[in-house]
């Protein structure tokens, strides 16, 4: 077993003896802050905000929500698969593939570089551990996501598909032909998640393009709606992914409409969509840092 993984395993069952499963948590999720941080100062570029307002979501479901295996087989049979479809945040998602020990949190160093298999955008051709589709041209998760999930029913493998897909990111048209046909196929082996932050990189969601209620649509479309009003909350993250787990088989799909703040945990990028794909500076750097103390170790 590679060294990351000994040491991974090893934390957590010394932590497991000395605080609650939800403290753990919530460290990792303050390691992940400081992984997305350090990793877009580094190049300069990449998209922070979102990444910091999903964190917990991510730590919540790889380290507590899905059945799933670090040693990676892209078909992923007998276990849940997740599609991020945002690719833009994909710092949060290398930080915890590398903390649930895809691969070696050393490499988190190599984001954005030429020739690493840490893309801006998450990218299948290098063969990273934890990637099954390249994503980021928005509007597209959804549907790889309800064809994962009816393969699985053709395949008979009871396992669920979750997705991730931002508010903005339903302006595009092809998300709701998606909805439309997992709902008409009765895809219930889906849970998509739509992370409501209100903002996008020109401004916020009501400006830019007003959603309306996507409660009201996503009911209206045939989908079962759960409403998250605290996605920054892990235990009330991890309590609502359980309920729609709990949903799944009764013939329509799951959505949970997740309320996070952009920006999370750093006072100074909460509250804006100025973050959104903004890099900080050195000093922006030590004082977001400052606000994130070291839980894990960084790379």
């Amino acid at each position: 077993m590679p060294l990351l993984k000994q040491a991974l395993l090893l934390f957590q069952s010394f932590s497991s003896n000395f605080m609650p499963n939800t403290q753990q948590l919530e460290a990792l999720v303050q390691q992940v802050r400081r992984d997305i941080l350090r990793m877009v100062h580094k190049v300069n570029s990449g998209h922070p905000g979102g990444s910091l307002g999903c964190a917990e979501f991510f730590v919540a479901l790889y380290q507590e929500v899905m059945t799933h295996d670090f040693s990676f087989q892209m078909d992923g049979k007998n276990e849940d698969l997740f599609f991020l479809s945002n690719g833009h945040i994909s710092p949060v998602f290398y930080s915890v593939l590398a903390r649930s020990g895809y691969f070696p949190v050393e490499e988190l160093d190599t984001f954005r570089l030429l020739d690493s298999r840490l893309q801006g955008h998450p990218t299948t051709h290098e063969g990273l551990p934890g990637i099954r589709i390249a994503s980021g041209s928005l509007g597209q998760g959804l549907s790889v996501a309800v064809g994962a999930a009816l393969a699985k029913k053709l395949n008979h493998d009871p396992q669920t598909v979750y997705t991730l897909m931002g508010d903005g990111e339903l302006q595009e048209g092809q998300n709701w032909e998606a909805f439309m046909y997992a709902a008409a196929n009765k895809v219930d082996n889906l849970i998509a998640t739509v992370d409501l932050n209100g903002k996008q990189i020109d401004g916020s969601t009501d400006e830019v393009l007003n959603l309306g209620s996507v409660a009201q649509k996503l009911d209206a479309f045939g989908w079962t709606v759960l409403e998250l009003k605290d996605g920054n909350n892990i235990t009330a993250i991890i309590d609502t992914l359980a309920k729609a787990k709990s949903l799944t088989g009764n013939g329509k799909p799951i959505a949970i409409l997740m309320q996070t703040e952009m920006g999370n945990g750093v006072d100074f990028m909460m509250h804006t969509h100025a973050w959104h794909g903004k890099a900080p500076n050195d000093e922006q750097l030590e004082a977001a840092l400052a606000q994130n103390p070291e839980t894990l170790g960084d790379y």
